[in-house]
């Protein structure tokens, strides 16, 4: 089992756990995946940041940068500064079992989770 944690976020794997042994969450919220859904999410967010890293150092520091991606089932939103930035995502309920959900972490809390959530897949 691995179980991460910090301010406003929180993850955790456990495959001893049948059909949702992923769980992540926010300051107030959270929810069990499926590993095919924790892999999308997995994939979504890294796309972002790849896509965010390609333009940061474009940006002046006061300069606000929106960057909205669809993949699968996810929608995920990075939305920030140059140095700061937050992750919004939406779990579109299309696939098997079919439900949704909608999430997200303020900066500096949507970082530490991206690190952590690449950490679980490494």
């Amino acid at each position: 089992m691995i179980q991460q944690e910090g301010p406003g976020w929180r993850l955790a794997r456990d495959f001893r756990r049948q059909g949702f042994p992923f769980l992540i969450g926010g300051e107030y919220w959270a929810v069990e995946l499926t590993e095919m859904e924790a892999k999308g999410l997995h994939a979504l967010l890294d796309e972002l940041d790849k896509q965010y890293t390609l333009i940061r150092d474009q940006l002046m520091e006061e300069e606000s940068i929106t960057l909205e991606l669809e993949q699968q089932e996810w929608w995920g939103c990075l939305d920030g500064t140059r140095d700061r930035w937050g992750l919004q995502v939406v779990l579109q309920g299309t696939g098997m079992p079919c439900r949704g959900l909608e999430g997200g972490w303020p900066a500096p809390a949507a970082q530490a989770f991206l690190a952590a959530l690449r950490t679980v897949w490494d």
